[in-house]
């Protein structure tokens, strides 16, 4: 892993430390460096922050890790903003998938750079230049060739196949790194407290499917979570991961059961456990001028001596 300071204009003290990995950086060409740009974040739709290293080969997610009163030390000042970035890779075709869904609607096929426009994100015409990306475009679209030029259609039934793969491969991960998920897990540790059951792979798939669907939109989600024949769970914050219910802090991490089912409004549901005899007896003597068992406990006032 390597850190990196974007440097600002002088006029502007405007830095952030960065964690990233090596293949963000050209070590060969040090003046080439990487680029923060602005695109359409394919969950939300709104813009997000992502990074293309050197020559646009490859696209970085970027997510920021923030605390409240916490700054940098840069050189011999002061970074008020205090976030610490962190830059992972990211698949491009996660960002060119929703413009070929809109363009799918009209059911030909065009060339991808005539798709691939936004004039409120024109970064992301950019995506064409990672590496790959027009050859994965067959994993999410139909493709036709003519006069040397190719063109390409959206296809549902490859994006499933190619999502259901994605969903596999984290299956595999998670495996590999012995981490363990599901309603058996005891949330603070990831550690198994229950004995190994049938619903084991579908915890694990269930929980690889909301990795994933943090990169695709709520139609795709339920497309997918349809396609893995998984039915919908009554309570959407069951079928989020872990690392979505707790919070992005260097505190103890909470516990991830809900504590709200033992709140007020759930008691008062519940029905009045009768009373015995004795204490329906209790209930009916007058307490008028009767001391209260606190008040044997209480310290005792100092008088002053005369």
């Amino acid at each position: 892993m390597s850190t990196k300071k974007k440097r600002a204009p002088h006029l502007n003290n405007d830095s952030w430390v960065v964690v990233a990995a090596d293949s963000a950086i050209d070590t060969q060409k040090p003046d080439n460096d990487p680029t923060f740009v602005r695109l359409r974040n394919p969950s939300t739709d709104a813009a997000s922050l992502y990074m293309l290293s050197a020559g646009d080969a490859q696209l970085f997610e970027v997510k920021a890790f923030d605390e409240e009163f916490h700054s940098w030390f840069v050189g011999q000042t002061v970074q008020r903003d205090g976030r610490l970035l962190f830059v992972t890779p990211m698949d491009p075709l996660y960002l060119i998938l929703p413009y070929l869904i809109k363009s799918g609607k009209e059911g030909k096929f065009q060339p991808v750079d005539q798709v691939l426009m936004d004039e409120d994100f024109p970064a992301c015409s950019r995506l064409l230049s990672c590496t790959r990306s027009l050859s994965s475009l067959r994993h999410v679209a139909e493709e036709k060739e003519v006069a040397n030029m190719k063109f390409h259609r959206y296809s549902e039934e490859k994006t499933m196949v190619w999502l259901e793969k994605k969903v596999e491969r984290t299956v595999t991960a998670l495996k590999k790194r012995n981490i363990y998920v599901g309603e058996g897990v005891k949330s603070t540790t990831y550690v198994r407290v229950k004995s190994e059951s049938d619903h084991q792979q579908e915890d694990y798939l269930r929980y690889a499917h909301g990795l994933i669907s943090e990169y695709i939109s709520e139609d795709l989600s339920k497309a997918l979570l349809r396609h893995l024949q998984l039915p919908e769970l009554t309570s959407p914050k069951e079928a989020e991961p872990p690392s979505k219910k707790r919070k992005l802090s260097d505190k103890p991490v909470e516990a991830g059961e809900d504590y709200t089912k033992f709140n007020s409004a759930d008691f008062a549901r519940k029905p009045a456990k009768k009373m015995s005899a004795a204490q329906k007896s209790l209930a009916k003597v007058d307490k008028t001028g009767m001391k209260t068992m606190s008040s044997f406990f209480s310290p005792k006032v100092k008088t002053e001596k005369k």
